[in-house]
């Protein structure tokens, strides 16, 4: 089969296409022909070496993507050729052809396409427990989300106005606080301007309820844009390493901090196709609008890399086997 593979760390020239094994079907999961992958940051730290990779190069990239089942493996009971699939935690996903164990193959249902299920599975479950686990938005709540305009951005936009809230987004540009507006966003400031005042003017001075922050270095303000006994969503570190955070002053100011990481949450079966059966619904009643994506051949890797690493795009970049 062909693969997006690497042997070396460093920037996306070092991602090559070539021929390599295709993987056994294993008895306890299924061989999927891959038809959708998602790109997504964690595919860049790694292949910069800054997060762990397990085994030996040629490295393989990808994590989340959605496919057709071509063998089923000897206890699998409940997944056949030819059903679809998809997955949100699987590594070795930049190639034609994945092993992925049955309890992390979640059905695909009709009105989903691969493209979609491949754009949603990590960056809408991260959404989805994001606003249901970490902070449960109610009705009337108010919600600053940072990277507004990303893939995780749109998606927290429009499940925190079904959920009743008024969300604030924060952008780096006026074509990304076009792309937030377009989402849902009720107001999208700069970071660029002092958008911490703009959040407490917004809120009548009294600052917001919840900051979902994945940028990390912004933490520290995030804390000053949060009413007193709000809560900040701690969940990346896309612009860097956040200020240690002093617990005097989450006292003195009945402030909350709480971290999320979607593994963490996805720990079963159950739990995987419950909160991808949520989601799709959402998708599926036009609750939440999936941007079209930026579409990469495989072969194309490094494009797509280039591409997400630029943080010039908005939404979520595939690529098709």
């Amino acid at each position: 089969m062909k693969a997006l593979v690497f042997e070396l760390f460093g920037g996306p020239e070092v991602l090559q296409y070539r021929e390599i094994a295709t993987p056994l079907c294993r008895p306890d999961g299924v061989l999927v022909k891959v038809e959708s992958i998602g790109v997504n940051y964690a595919d860049i730290y790694r292949r910069k070496g800054n997060y762990h990779l397990a085994g030996d190069p040629p490295y393989i990239l990808g994590y989340e993507g959605a496919g057709v089942v071509a063998e089923a493996g000897s206890q699998v009971k409940d997944l056949r050729p030819g059903d679809r699939i998809c997955f949100a935690d699987v590594p070795y996903a930049n190639a034609e052809y994945i092993f992925v164990p049955a309890d992390h193959a979640i059905p695909l249902p009709d009105g989903i396409s691969f493209d979609t299920a491949a754009a949603v599975m990590l960056q809408g479950l991260t959404a989805q427990y994001l606003t249901r686990d970490s902070f449960p938005v109610k009705e009337g709540d108010t919600a600053v989300v940072h990277a507004a305009a990303g893939g995780v951005g749109q998606i927290l936009i429009q499940i925190i106005k079904l959920l009743g809230g008024r969300v604030i987004g924060l952008t780096s540009s006026d074509n990304k606080s076009a792309a937030a507006l377009k989402a849902g966003a009720d107001e999208v400031f700069l970071y660029e301007e002092d958008w911490v005042a703009a959040v407490q003017a917004a809120t009548g001075g009294r600052g917001a309820d919840a900051v979902f922050d994945s940028v990390g270095s912004t933490l520290a303000q995030s804390f000053s844009a949060l009413r007193t006994g709000g809560t900040a969503v701690f969940y990346g570190m896309a612009g860097g390493d956040p200020l240690p955070v002093d617990p005097r002053m989450l006292m003195d100011q009945s402030k909350t901090l709480t971290g999320g990481d979607l593994w963490n949450v996805l720990t079963s079966k159950e739990e995987r196709i419950k909160r991808s059966a949520e989601l799709f619904q959402w998708i599926l009643s036009g609750l939440i609008v999936i941007q079209p994506p930026a579409i990469f051949p495989l072969a194309d890797g490094q494009e797509a890399h280039e591409l997400l690493e630029s943080r010039k795009s908005t939404g979520k970049i595939l690529l098709k086997p």
